[in-house]
């Protein structure tokens, strides 16, 4: 089953969300609910454009989006540590195992 939260760029902007590309580390915020009055997107300088940038400021609280990475570095740890119980050998059994090889 494919995990929910692995997202094409062109399904991301039409879903609010944050989302982070671990390759490029770019972390992009989609927002829906701020309004701007069409009139403006209607001049020809914009005429066909899919992107339009507004500011180079971030409306990000960067407090607020710290605590949202941190959550989810969090629960992919917890994710993958729960794994590793479940599986896998330890490193004590590895480290019997070569013992036992070094008597032969």
């Amino acid at each position: 089953m494919a995990d929910p939260r692995r997202v094409e760029l062109d399904d991301l902007v039409n879903r609010p969300g944050t989302y982070f590309n671990p390759q490029t580390e770019v972390l992009i915020v989609v927002d829906d609910s701020p309004e701007l009055d069409s009139e403006i997107f209607n001049m020809e300088e914009f005429e066909g454009a899919d992107w339009v940038q507004i500011s180079d400021e971030l409306p990000v609280d960067e407090h607020r989006r710290d605590e949202l990475l941190e959550a989810f570095q969090v629960h992919l740890h917890a994710g993958s540590a729960e794994e590793e119980d479940d599986g896998g050998d330890s490193s004590d059994e590895l480290e019997e195992d070569d013992q036992e090889a070094g008597r032969e």
